[in-house]
């Protein structure tokens, strides 16, 4: 079984894949230029008795992206990606009215066109096979939106329709596709954020851990969740501005 996670070396994207490895999945670890801590997480998943592989592509890049999955499956005949967490994303926050067109297409290229990337390569190899687990990772800001974050509130706010979109087509072929959508999470995401006034707004007064979003993550991945699609959680200790 073959679980992709993009941005899988760091963060939220580790700890997918470090729980999916547990859970007997053989994880592809997607990077894009931090080849140490992809090789870091890999070590780690096969220190804990899992495996995996390191897969280098520029998620915003179609022709990387293109090429990168149909090489993985030249070398993977007889198999499939059943699992695919979209995970990979940028921030790059300013107000609109300083934002410049390359801060809001770059983090549109990241967050939202990496779905269709990556999602139109494996979507068919799951219809094929009549199953197929796809988790995309949203935020708080794709759901209420952000003040200084235009770019990245309508990455993630497409990322949510998409996914309910997608989960009517391919309902019907055992895929279920779901999203999450976490808060403020203790990664290099939130580096530069004033954490101790933004605990005030929380009412679980703190941060979450990567650990505790991968746990959702992984549960919509597993059996247990098999009827569920088309939804998002939110991961957010109760933030709902």
């Amino acid at each position: 079984m073959y679980a992709l996670v993009t941005g899988g070396s760091r963060g939220i994207g580790k700890a997918v894949a470090l729980r999916l490895a547990q859970q007997g999945y053989k994880v592809i670890i997607n990077y894009q230029s931090n080849q140490a801590a992809a090789e870091q997480t890999l070590s780690e998943i096969r220190q804990a008795g899992g495996d995996g592989e390191l897969l280098q592509f520029d998620v915003s890049d179609r022709e990387a992206v293109v090429s990168a999955l149909s090489e993985w499956k030249q070398q993977h005949p007889d198999d499939y990606i059943e699992v695919l967490v979209n995970n990979a994303g940028i921030r790059c926050d300013k107000l609109l009215v300083w934002m410049e067109p390359e801060d809001f297409n770059k983090v549109l290229q990241t967050n939202l066109y990496s779905f269709y990337n990556v999602t139109r390569q494996l979507i068919e190899p799951m219809i094929r096979h009549k199953n197929g687990r796809i988790v995309n990772v949203a935020s708080l800001s794709g759901q209420h939106g952000l003040a200084g974050q235009c770019n990245y509130s309508a990455a993630k706010g497409g990322l949510i329709a998409a996914t309910k979109a997608l989960a009517l087509e391919v309902g019907r072929k055992n895929i279920t596709v779901n999203a999450v959508a976490p808060g403020f999470v203790k990664t290099d995401m939130v580096e530069g954020l004033d954490e101790a006034e933004l605990k005030k707004q929380i009412p679980l007064s703190r941060f979450a851990q990567p650990e505790e979003v991968a746990a959702v993550v992984c549960f919509l991945v597993s059996k247990d969740a098999s009827y569920i699609t088309g939804e998002c959680i939110s991961v957010n200790g109760g933030l709902y501005m």
